[in-house]
């Protein structure tokens, strides 16, 4: 996520052992496995040691490329390679949309992937922005949402399910630098294209280490399957007001889009009331490492991260699965 009043990106990041732990953080990854099974209807429970194994890979990435994967970067370039490969092995159509305006120069491409089934007319999307800044290799800010994401999309197509309408996922450039990505794919939308997108879900900065449970645009019909799936694991979800206007849901959001998406927080503190009901420190920022050289593999919150993993597919299987 970008800073706000600034081109800097917004980053999630908390160092582990950066005060105490939310309790959240300290659960074993996958102590949500039997409530998703009850509450999620259809929805697949996504492998959240999958989803650290494509964070590894970005990471690794960073690590060949001077530490970072800014927009400008062949460590971005790398991060979409890596992406479009495991996607096109899943049978996906896959295509990189050069920014051609509005963007950083040099800034690399959007991802777009769709799932070649359901309704054409009524398109759901997912979307998380795959940049980075410069001070470190991104691994809240945002490889988390963009490893959740991958592995929706690869969880979808290994799963294969008939399909009542579409199903879109996108990877966004420059995001940092202004939420450039995003404006441009909404800019090059026919209106016809637009009105065919019936929501757009975000998912920025999703294993704070001392976060909570935010969802973009909470009391909105597209937020109540988001919201539905937080509520039944007891989470008490509360509006993203940090992030609002500052990452990819906003283009789509101004452009007359439902919008919504899941975040743990970035340099924002933690309240006491929000201390006594997710645990973690009170006072403390809910990613202390936000745009920071330590938002590094040790700086994810494994249980937010397999939260919201779940909670994206349980929004997927609502909105899209026949």
């Amino acid at each position: 996520m970008r800073r706000r009043f600034a081109v800097a990106s917004f980053s999630l990041a908390v160092v582990l052992g950066c005060g105490t732990l939310p309790a959240a953080a300290a659960a074993p990854a996958d102590t949500d496995r039997a409530v998703t099974a009850v509450n999620a209807l259809a929805a697949p429970d996504v492998d959240v040691t999958k989803v650290r194994a494509h964070l590894s890979e970005l990471s690794a990435i960073a690590g060949r490329n001077g530490g970072n994967r800014r927009s400008t970067t062949q460590g971005y370039r790398d991060s979409v390679a890596y992406v479009k490969g495991k996607l096109q092995a899943a049978g996906y159509t896959v295509t990189e949309q050069p920014c051609t305006s509005g963007c950083t120069s040099g800034a690399g491409p959007n991802l777009i992937a769709e799932w070649p089934q359901g309704d054409a007319n009524n398109v759901y999307m997912f979307g998380a922005h795959l940049d980075g800044v410069s001070a470190g290799p991104g691994m809240n800010d945002n490889g988390s949402g963009s490893a959740a994401l991958l592995e929706n999309a690869l969880t979808l197509a290994q799963q294969n399910p008939a399909m009542r309408n579409r199903v879109r996922f996108a990877w966004w450039t420059d995001e940092e630098q202004g939420l450039n990505g995003s404006e441009f794919y909404v800019r090059s939308l026919s209106s016809t294209q637009r009105s065919r997108i019936r929501a757009y879900y975000n998912f920025d900065m999703v294993a704070s280490t001392n976060g909570g449970y935010f969802i973009n645009r909470i009391t909105t019909s597209a937020a109540a399957p988001m919201k539905a799936y937080w509520d039944s694991l007891g989470l008490r979800p509360e509006e993203n007001t940090e992030g609002a206007g500052r990452s990819d849901d906003y283009p789509f959001q101004q452009a007359g889009i439902p919008t919504s998406g899941y975040a743990m927080g970035a340099g924002a503190r933690k309240t006491s009331a929000q201390a006594a009901k997710w645990g973690g420190t009170a006072g403390s920022a809910y990613d202390p490492c936000y745009h920071r050289s330590c938002d590094t593999l040790t700086n994810i919150n494994t249980t937010g991260l397999n939260r919201a993993a779940d909670g994206i597919a349980h929004t997927l299987w609502q909105q899209a699965v026949s």
